[in-house]
């Protein structure tokens, strides 16, 4: 059994960095994990702001937000998955960026959400400029991992990059907008996902007056085996990275695929018109 501790804070980020900081210090008290996903949004509630405001709080990679989690993970040994804002070239519009702090403090990898929000009658790309790469994998010791945001979940194309890239887990930072069996919708994606793909899937989701909550680990079976149900809090469990292999060889999808069949047609598909 190769055994990861795995982390998920729930949480309502508020409209200050300050203020965020201050609530986050006493939510992360004791962690033990190996790994702990934070949602999206997660130095400031940019629902709240104007694209102006949004830009000029935005402090990047270098900034206090980031080397709070830093500090963070030197104190407990343990890699965080925190979401940040950087500045882009268009202003006044930011990069979504998702970062994995190693256990030294130092930055694995970094990742800017590829797929904005651009449904329900929100506009992400009104406050936001897509990444153009998507996630590495990054080796954790215990897990190789990789990284989608939120509205990522609904791209299978994405996921499945990343299984066949060697990722035993995804990590997806979410802020899951209320609306009618929203919390519902949240879960089959993540168990689809995890489950034509062989992976984990850990979802760590916004609480508050928008998001939904309920944040989610999927197995690679494609059953929800945590559920976070509403209100702040943070939650450890124990997940068997081993049963990655088991699933795939009783279900060898990754390797049934008929690659020979897609990849052209993928290429020269258009979407359906609206």
């Amino acid at each position: 059994m190769r055994r990861l501790r795995l982390g998920i804070l729930q949480f309502s980020s508020l409209a200050s960095k300050n203020e965020t900081l201050n609530k986050l210090s006493k939510l992360l008290k004791d962690v033990t994990a190996d790994i702990v996903v934070l949602p999206e949004y997660a130095a400031f509630n940019i629902a709240r702001l104007k694209p102006e405001e949004a830009y000029a709080m935005a402090d990047g990679l270098e900034g206090e937000f980031i080397k709070f989690f830093s500090n963070l993970a030197r104190e407990f040994s343990s890699h965080f998955v925190v979401t940040t804002f950087e500045r882009s070239p268009e202003p006044p519009k930011v990069y979504n960026t998702a970062v994995v702090v190693r256990p030294d403090g130092e930055i694995a990898s970094t990742y800017r959400k590829t797929h904005l929000f651009d449904a329900y009658g929100y506009r992400e790309s009104d406050y936001m400029v897509p990444g153009g790469e998507v996630s590495p994998i990054v080796d954790i010791g215990k897990a190789r991992i990789a990284v989608a945001i939120c509205f990522d979940i609904r791209f299978p194309e994405l996921f499945r990059i990343y299984s066949l890239n060697g990722a035993e887990l995804v990590v997806v930072p979410s802020a899951w907008f209320k609306g009618p069996l929203k919390e519902e919708t949240l879960s089959f994606l993540a168990r689809a996902r995890a489950h034509e793909n062989t992976v984990y899937v850990a979802v760590a989701v916004q609480y508050g007056d928008e998001y939904t909550g309920r944040s989610l680990v999927a197995d690679p079976w494609g059953t929800q085996i945590l559920d976070l149900g509403i209100g702040e809090k943070y939650c450890e469990t124990d997940v068997d990275v081993e049963q990655v292999y088991e699933v795939r060889r009783k279900l060898p999808v990754l390797q049934l695929r008929r690659a020979d069949l897609y990849s052209h047609k993928l290429c020269d598909a258009s979407p359906p018109k609206l």
